[in-house]
């Protein structure tokens, strides 16, 4: 009884036991909800993204008295508008590239094979120190033999080194099997590769055929998530003070001061990381893409784009995209293939000493070790969404930890993070 008066007499406007528990129970709850829907939370996640990226300038039309609905109409036609010319601009040349690519690839491997090979070998002899070897045995067996029986007609026995590939219903063809060698060979890898991948889509043709509807039915409902997910993203920026209200809600008055700067440093750290990255990502495809134009490279608008994606994913998308565009440049000759990797370079310099402080800034703050911590683990969990959207949970769970660093720990050190002042609706 004595513990129900206490709880009575405590003022409710502040941080009192029954704000504490509620808050608690509810973030307990939402936690569990969103482990439940895990697999279908992915949508919502990418329109949380979009309605961030998106919203300034949805501000922008709202400041030309614009209403809001009409502003969010607009942007969202010159986005997907642009999205649009831009791809209908580069398509037919992109196809073209792609067909070219997909045609030569198996041609472009093995002249990578026969140009660099050697050296490869001798590379790798060398770490092995390989002995000579040995010449074959003149007394080998016959691939095969044919033998008249008693009854007139002949048998054929195949022996060791040969194969029987049927070439028709009634038709057969016998090849002598390639010889095996101890010794590395470049050439006679990228040619057995090459076999033996022509050989497995000719075995299963009818499974590639099932991978392309199951591939046709993700497409479309790709198109459909697209949708909703756009639809998603439109009602949070149509309503974004109702949301900010309701969180604002929660604390109680004298702490709203603080919830302020929380919300203030989150939009700090995520400006950095989502909509620094995606400008980031734009420049580094624009740079690529003049560089392999200069250089001579081919299949270039195939190798920017790649770039310029790939960048959305922080140090480990840079290192994977170079890896195709040099040994692109190795099947031209070695120089092509050395100013692009310069020019490569030059490029991940501008962005590391130009670009990144001046549009990232030191909003983001985050320590490169914490950076690949968090690809890995994210990659490991959720696969490649997970890599794409690590580096942002990443933003979130710092500044978070900031915040309450320097909100309960004053004497850790100066915080230099005046928030602007929050303005109710009219």
């Amino acid at each position: 009884m004595s513990d129900r008066f206490v709880i009575d007499e405590l003022p409710r406007g502040g941080w009192n036991r029954r704000r504490i528990a509620f808050l608690a129970i509810s973030a307990a709850l939402l936690i569990l909800l969103f482990v439940a829907v895990r697999e279908v939370m992915l949508p919502f996640i990418l329109a949380l993204i979009i309605a961030y990226v998106l919203t300034p300038a949805v501000v922008l039309c709202e400041r030309a008295k614009m209403p809001r609905s009409l502003a969010i109409v607009v942007v969202y036609v010159i986005t997907l508008g642009t999205i649009y010319l831009s791809a209908a601009a580069v398509a037919p040349r992109l196809f073209e590239e792609t067909s070219k690519l997909v045609r030569d690839a198996p041609a472009l491997g093995k002249e990578l094979a026969l140009k660099w090979g050697p050296r490869a070998e001798g590379f790798v002899q060398g770490l092995t120190r390989a002995e000579p070897e040995e010449p074959a045995d003149s007394q080998r067996p016959p691939a095969f033999s044919v033998k008249k029986q008693a009854d007139g007609n002949y048998s054929v026995e195949l022996g060791s080194g040969v194969d029987v590939v049927q070439e028709g219903p009634k038709r057969w063809r016998i090849e002598a099997q390639p010889e095996k060698s101890a010794k590395f060979s470049v050439v006679q890898l990228a040619d057995e590769s090459m076999a033996d991948f022509i050989t497995y889509v000719r075995r299963n043709a009818v499974e590639l055929i099932k991978v392309g509807q199951a591939i046709i039915s993700r497409v479309a409902r790709g198109i459909f998530l697209f949708f909703l997910t756009l639809m998603v993203a439109a009602y949070l920026m149509h309503t974004r003070e109702n949301i900010v209200d309701f969180f604002r809600s929660l604390p109680p008055k004298e702490s709203q001061g603080s919830f302020d700067r929380l919300l203030f440093r989150i939009d700090r750290g995520l400006a950095g990381v989502v909509r620094g990255q995606l400008l980031i990502c734009l420049v580094n495809g624009i740079l690529s893409a003049i560089g392999f134009w200069m250089f001579g490279l081919k299949y270039w608008p195939i190798l920017a784009i790649v770039a310029a994606v790939m960048s959305l994913i922080p140090i480990f998308g840079s290192i994977l995209s170079t890896i195709p565009a040099v040994l692109i440049g190795l099947t031209q000759d070695f120089w092509t293939a050395l100013w692009v990797l310069l020019w490569i370079i030059g490029i991940h310099q501008v962005e590391a000493n130009l670009l990144n402080p001046k549009i990232i800034g030191v909003a983001a703050k985050i320590h490169p070790v914490l950076v690949v911590f968090a690809l890995i683990v994210g990659e490991h969990f959720f696969g490649l969404w997970g890599a794409l959207l690590a580096v942002p949970a990443l933003s979130l769970t710092q500044s978070l930890f900031q915040h309450f660093r320097f909100e309960l720990l004053p004497e850790s050190g100066p915080d230099s993070l005046p928030p602007p002042p929050y303005r109710q609706r009219g």
